[in-house]
């Protein structure tokens, strides 16, 4: 084993006694040492319930023979960081997160890895550490929140009564006492927000994968199954170290496919482009961007998830879960080995029925084709991306008048002081990886946009990226972004912008020549942030369409 470097031999004296000093007893120092990486903390809700995963997923480990070990991931709240300087750190902690969980494998040659983690960037960044260490790792996803209640039965969600509610309250729509309702009842308690945001559709594409046990993706945190989940998932991390289970035999071409296919089915975030192409990245897998449109195209969108449909987590997961998406999928999906010890068509098998109401079958889909669409053009010669699972019908097609911003936050206080008319489009640009950095999340003018009832009139495109709850006409991780001097850069206010989601073209209409006398006039601005992480992260990352990943070139 690999723990052997610390434990055995007489030069490991020194070691075995700091060992022993943690309160190992001599009888565990050969069984197998399993580092529990757990982003417990009490500052997001998705994370608070980790406490007692921890100690299921510790029983599971003694229980298959093993010895474990906790150490400590951090974590950024994506919502609580949303629209000021917090955001430039969250897309970056994925890296952060990639680094330590291999740093502290590595250093203490750990022989396996439980990954505790759930939102937005902390599960991609654990699953980038599984690919990159190619050591055995499952992932426990601690599990969606329960939908907030209401009078009358009514569902709340964190998305369209928070920050969609403060647009509404700024119109005139909702009162005071609304808003504090929508307040009280959008997070009722722990869990990842209720709807297919970003966490939780990375951890339904964890499942896909076959990176995390049946369920894991969907059981509620608030569970019972979820403890069992966690328990069954320390029990099995000892029989992927003795049978040399790595991540990389799971996380194979076909089964990104797979994942790529249930994030279409379902219309996940837009964020996992970014994640699952930093995961390929790591696992040594070739995954282009335009993987995603070639297989949007052929993959029909077959549930009505919120925030842009009907239904939340709790619906999905007893409606049959990511087994139920796969089984309607059919003959779309590969036939991939599992860490469960069952390939992905055994698992589908042993699945009882589906309830059609929320998985429908592909012959009766919500939307002919899936939830994402890659669109290319003279802003995007790299390509740009659009959720358009929540794209309007009558916005999928249409032409307006540029509003160029230099920041997200410019922008955010034009939409608030009505200065957005119907017919524009709203440009908000060195806000990509480089030029954010961090490419910053856009919900809220996203959600100001839907809010304000201009959610069919109005589009907005960036080459910064949106938050899961995005909905409406948000194209994002434009590239090349501006900071480098992407044509995104070039654009002026009163230039026309054709947006044709169908066609998958995304152009400004402005002649070559305007464009290349724009380029020669065209100076980089000063970076916005010159200390510390973030500037050492704008020096490394690369280009969204490649999955803003961090490199040592």
């Amino acid at each position: 084993m690999r723990s052997d470097m610390i434990t055995q031999g007489l030069e490991r004296t020194p070691h075995r006694a700091l060992l022993k000093g943690t309160g190992l007893p001599q009888s565990e120092m050969g069984k197998p040492f399993i580092g529990i990486a757990t982003s417990f903390t009490d500052l997001i809700p998705g994370h608070v319930g980790m406490r007692d995963l921890e100690r299921f997923i510790e029983k599971g480990v003694h229980t298959g023979g093993g010895y474990s070990f906790f150490f400590g991931i951090p974590g950024v709240c994506d919502g609580i960081s949303m629209g000021h300087k917090g955001m430039h750190y969250s897309l970056p902690t994925r890296e952060l997160i990639a680094d330590m969980v291999e740093s502290v494998a590595e250093a203490h040659r750990l022989d396996g890895l439980v990954l505790l983690t759930n939102c937005d960037k902390i599960t991609p960044g654990m699953l980038m550490a599984a690919a990159r260490l190619d050591i055995p790792c499952i992932v426990v996803t601690a599990g969606p929140m329960m939908s907030g209640r209401g009078d009358a039965g009514r569902k709340y969600s964190f998305v369209t009564d928070t920050f969609e509610a403060m647009a509404r309250y700024k119109a005139g729509v909702i009162d005071d006492q609304e808003l504090a309702r929508c307040e009280e009842n959008a997070c009722p308690g722990m869990g990842s927000c209720q709807g297919l945001f970003t966490a939780n559709t990375m951890a339904i594409l964890t499942e896909t994968m076959g990176m995390s046990l049946p369920r894991c993706g969907t059981a509620l945190a608030v569970s019972a199954l979820k403890r069992r989940i966690a328990f069954a998932s320390g029990e099995r991390i000892v029989d992927l170290v003795r049978d040399n289970v790595t991540p990389r035999s799971i996380m194979t071409r076909e089964a990104f496919e797979n994942a790529i296919r249930v994030d279409l089915a379902l219309g996940g975030s837009s964020n996992t482009v970014l994640h699952l192409l930093a995961i390929a990245h790591e696992a040594g897998v070739e995954l282009p961007l335009e993987t995603f449109d070639i297989l949007s195209k052929t993959t029909p969108q077959i549930a009505s998830m919120n925030p842009a449909g009907e239904h939340f987590m709790e619906d999905l997961d007893a409606a049959g879960g990511v087994a139920g998406v796969m089984k309607q999928l059919g003959d779309k999906i590969h036939d991939c080995p599992t860490l469960m010890g069952l390939s992905t068509k055994e698992i589908v098998a042993s699945l009882k029925g589906v309830d059609e109401s929320v998985i429908r079958p592909v012959d009766a889909p919500v939307k002919k084709e899936g939830g994402i669409a890659v669109l290319f053009g003279n802003i995007a010669p790299e390509g740009a991306v659009v959720k358009q699972s929540g794209v309007g019908e009558k916005m999928m097609q249409f032409t307006g008048i540029a509003r160029c911003f230099d920041s997200e936050d410019i922008a955010m206080a034009a939409i608030m002081e009505g200065r957005i008319k119907s017919g524009d489009v709203v440009v908000i640009r060195y806000e990509g990886p480089k030029g954010g950095p961090g490419m910053r999340e856009m919900l809220a003018p996203t959600a100001a946009i839907m809010g304000l009832g201009l959610g069919d009139s109005v589009a907005l495109i960036t080459d910064g990226r949106f938050s899961g709850g995005t909905r409406g006409p948000c194209i994002g991780h434009i590239s090349p972004e501006a900071a480098v001097g992407g044509p995104i850069a070039l654009v002026e206010d009163g230039d026309q912008i054709e947006l044709d989601i169908p066609s998958r073209s995304l152009k400004l209409l402005v002649s070559d020549e305007e464009l290349a006398n724009r380029r020669a006039r065209w100076v980089a601005p000063e970076p916005k942030i010159k200390k510390g992480w973030l500037a050492r992260y704008a020096k490394v990352v690369t280009s969204a369409h490649t999955g803003a990943i961090t490199t040592a070139e």
